[in-house]
């Protein structure tokens, strides 16, 4: 099979997967389009070694991961507009706005903690998996992990923990 359809087949199959990871990195819909295909591009240059498609899609997670982090280091990249969030903690019935609050606190975290808490906890990954997708140990995981559901904690409050699963099994 040539280079070029097999990378067509593993694009097909996995690009909705790999949006939905852009988006929760990203919070927008245009800058995870870029993300994708800024990340696809670079997974292509890189398919003689990758074939593998579980390889692949780790790389491409992984240049995901970098390359957001990367974006958040600009300066530029905090210079956007927001609406104003509710002071409290919306009631569970709330789930519009609940999952606006939560990714509001979610964007509030480092990029490495908010790969950490997707991988884990959205993409149900193990902390093994978690760890070769990032290019990490399973320390870090671990490490990055627990500040950022402290930071989670802090930030949401006493009910956080009941509005963030009402979320992920949504």
């Amino acid at each position: 099979m040539a280079i070029g359809r097999e990378f067509e087949e593993f694009t097909i199959s996995r690009q909705r997967a790999l949006f939905r990871y852009a988006y929760l990195l990203i919070g927008d819909r245009g800058l995870a389009e870029d993300l994708l295909q800024e990340s696809l591009t670079k997974t292509y240059v890189r398919w003689n070694k990758l074939r593998d498609s579980a390889n692949a899609e780790a790389y491409t997670r992984r240049v995901m991961t970098n390359t957001a982090i990367s974006w958040f280091r600009r300066k530029s990249w905090r210079e956007r507009p927001h609406d104003t969030l509710p002071a409290g903690a919306p009631a569970p019935a709330e789930d519009t706005t609940g999952r606006v609050w939560l990714w509001a606190e979610l964007a509030k975290l480092p990029p490495q903690q908010r790969a950490v808490l997707v991988l884990r906890y959205y993409e149900d990954l193990t902390q093994a998996e978690t760890a070769r997708v990032l290019g990490c140990s399973e320390g870090t995981v671990k490490s990055q992990g627990s500040r950022a559901l402290k930071k989670l904690r802090a930030g949401l409050g006493p009910d956080a923990l009941l509005i963030v699963e009402k979320m992920v099994t949504a």
